[in-house]
């Protein structure tokens, strides 16, 4: 079942009753997070085996698999993982490790017929499969079935790859939930990774709320948004914030049925645990933080579109991007600011307010996978 969210029409007019009272949605309570969660070395450890290895969680867009031998491989809950799209469409995962010596079999992202390691040549196919050893004679009574890549869950909805490394994901309700984010004509422009010295629970939370557009996107975002003025709605463990620009004013004129979100707003989804995907005009972003250590996250970024077929197609996501891009140079110095923060034990707890509930939401679930 996928997620009930508010239609265009319905979330356009209860953003303008917002701008009009000077309004935003409000949580039902404040949100105290303990400090300690963020800086203890037991806390991160138990996020990573309780949380990443048995959520499914979005690996990657499907477009990032565009054709037969794509794959794309990265670590994921600390884990080396690579997925990769066979001979029959379907898109599979597998623990990135030879089954000889353990070194990985793929890196990064690219297309190949089949999966060799460097070290000593073992060749496995799309299937994960053991194909081939170099000089097999060496290796006497080696079952070849059952050398193959050790597979992950994986399953492909919404225009992603979900994978589930310590227990089936297919049947899982954060999935169902999903709505179909990626169309099929959305093609992949780029990926860059970033890493941050902050906590992973940090980084999230700047996506997660609009009470800080003024001051600290001032000169880049707040000319074109509204600050503290945002609809935020839940869906399982999953949410979506729609944070309105200043053009949405151009929509009160036009009759209810015929509004439209395009270009008026933008819209962040939280896939539980650690996975954004926002819409912007000429572009959308999946952004994957992927934890490190307790005090450094890296950021594995997805640019999609379907608009930049043509030279000023191109032009227009190029800009948007480095827009973007700007803002989320401010992102990034406050939450490694916040982090640094941690240090000077000013607080026990990191307080939440009514204005920031899907931060509340996340912090929540997050508590609640972690204590079963």
């Amino acid at each position: 079942m996928t997620a009930v969210l508010a239609d265009d029409p319905s979330l356009i007019e209860r953003l303008l009753d917002h701008i009009d009272h000077k309004t935003t949605h409000l949580a039902d309570g404040i949100w105290r997070e303990p400090v300690e969660h963020y800086t203890s070395p037991a806390r991160f450890a138990a996020e990573i085996e309780l949380v990443f290895r048995r959520t499914p969680t979005p690996f990657c867009p499907s477009a990032a698999l565009p054709e037969v031998g794509s794959y794309v491989a990265r670590q994921a809950g600390l884990t080396p993982i690579v997925v990769v799209r066979g001979t029959d469409g379907v898109a599979r995962a597998f623990r990135n490790a030879c089954r000889h010596r353990g070194v990985q079999v793929a890196d990064g992202s690219g297309c190949r017929k089949a999966l060799t390691c460097r070290y000593h040549g073992w060749t496995y196919g799309l299937d994960g499969r053991l194909r081939g050893i170099p000089d097999e004679h060496g290796f006497p009574d080696l079952e070849k079935n059952e050398y193959g890549l050790v597979p992950v869950a994986a399953v492909e909805r919404c225009g992603m790859i979900f994978v589930a490394q310590d227990r089936p994901g297919n049947d899982d309700a954060d999935i169902k939930a999903v709505p179909q984010l990626f169309g099929a004509n959305l093609r992949l422009l780029a990926s860059t990774e970033q890493d941050y010295d902050a906590n992973w629970k940090i980084v999230a939370e700047g996506f997660l709320e609009g009470y800080h557009i003024r001051s600290t996107h001032h000169e880049t975002f707040y000319p074109r948004q509204y600050d503290n003025i945002n609809v935020i709605e839940t869906f399982e463990r999953n949410s979506r914030i729609s944070f309105p620009y200043r053009a949405i004013e151009k929509l009160r004129g036009v009759a209810r049925a015929d509004r439209k979100a395009t270009g008026v707003l933008t819209q962040v989804y939280h896939l539980f645990p650690n996975v954004m995907v926002a819409t912007f005009p000429t572009n959308m972003v999946m952004v994957v933080l992927e934890p490190l250590t307790v005090e450094r996250t890296r950021l594995i970024n997805y640019t999609l579109s379907d608009i930049a077929e043509h030279a000023e197609g191109r032009a227009k996501v190029d800009q948007g991007r480095d827009f973007v891009a700007a803002g989320a140079a401010e992102d990034r110095e406050m939450a490694c600011s916040a982090q640094r923060g941690l240090a000077s034990r000013a607080n026990e707890v990191l307080t939440f307010g009514l204005f920031e509930g899907a931060i509340g939401h996340f912090h929540r679930n997050l508590d609640a996978a972690i204590e079963g």
